[in-house]
């Protein structure tokens, strides 16, 4: 038998128990499993055990890194780290990683099946078919061009917004992408138009879709300023991070007012969602929002593959910072 040379904590886990880390991380590494997102149940005398830590749901703040004595590493399962202190992580002089190696193609191809639904304006014609007594074939909602006489704006050109470029293409949009963190010439080498300043993305766009992350220039981004800066009937996608669209009072007067034509959002800012008129609206399917508001629970990323490969990239990236001292997709603030 093989004996324990490491401990590594697992806060809490998507599905069932860390058995796929542990064939990873192998036979010399115990996992300490504290199956709870809340911090407030993580005991001291656990968190003083650890040499690396990964966390899926759970925060992670002073209370608890101040005991990770032992801790080379903080890795989180997923890409945002809106939860984690880093402040407290970098002031204890413990690295911390995200896990943005899985799930591209799944956060692609649901923000693809977004842009083009809205932009087809299926589920309106859903909605409205379900009323139809008489008649059937029924050409009622204009606007409804053609794909190759739109235009979408790409807002963060990364993996995931580049992924989504690729998926545009062979349906002819015309294709415009923002992200000043792109060297000069990644618009030549992707195929996309690249304007000078956000606001020429939003002025042109008739569908804009988020795939940047969560910061000081970001947050809010699409609130009553950016709402307003948009092309009026604009379309707007998100499944990037729910901080970009904070302000649900401002997302409902735009729906309201035709400022926008329709939204998809997959990440909200509060998850689950509490009570809200617009989300009141969009359970109830009230008329004026019918197939013009769709939510998905925050589960673009997923599939059964992209769940595998989210767990076994988590632990690989510890399991190289145990043997090599190394943090593969180190965060700094």
């Amino acid at each position: 038998m093989t004996a324990k040379k490491y401990v590594v904590g697992i806060t809490d886990h998507m599905i069932g128990m860390p058995d796929l880390e542990a064939e990873v991380l192998g036979d010399d590494v115990e996992i300490d499993f504290f199956a709870s997102a809340d911090e407030t149940s993580f005991a001291p005398d656990r968190l003083t055990r650890l040499d690396a830590l990964m966390v899926w749901g759970a925060r992670l703040g002073e209370q608890s890194i101040r005991h990770l004595a032992r801790c080379k590493g903080v890795v989180r399962y997923g890409v945002g780290y809106e939860k984690i202190d880093l402040a407290a992580l970098d002031a204890a002089g413990i690295p911390f990683a995200n896990n943005p190696d899985y799930g591209t193609e799944e956060v692609a191809d649901h923000a693809i099946a977004m842009i083009l639904s809205l932009h087809r304006r299926l589920w309106e014609h859903d909605a409205r078919a379900r009323g139809y007594s008489s008649g059937w074939q029924i050409h009622s909602l204009k606007p409804l061009p053609r794909s190759n006489r739109a235009t979408v704006g790409v807002v963060g050109v990364g993996r995931i917004g580049t992924a989504v470029i690729n998926r545009l293409k062979p349906f002819g949009f015309r294709i415009l992408g923002y992200d000043p963190g792109q060297p000069p010439g990644h618009e030549k080498a992707i195929g996309y138009e690249r304007p000078e300043r956000l606001e020429e993305l939003f002025a042109q766009s008739d569908i804009v879709t988020l795939h940047c992350p969560a910061n000081a220039q970001t947050r809010g981004l699409l609130d009553v300023g950016g709402l307003a800066r948009l092309k009026r009937g604009a379309i707007v996608v998100n499944t990037a991070r729910g901080e970009l669209i904070e302000d649900l009072d401002a997302l409902e007067a735009a729906l309201r007012s035709g400022q926008i034509a329709a939204a998809a959002i997959d990440t909200l800012l509060k998850e689950p969602p509490g009570d809200h008129p617009l989300l009141t609206a969009w359970r109830n399917r009230e008329h004026w929002l019918a197939g013009r508001l769709v939510i998905t629970p925050h589960n673009a990323f997923y599939s059964d593959h992209a769940a595998v490969e989210m767990r076994r990239n988590a632990a690989r990236t510890v399991r190289l910072l145990l043997d090599e001292g190394k943090l593969r997709n180190q965060v700094t603030e």
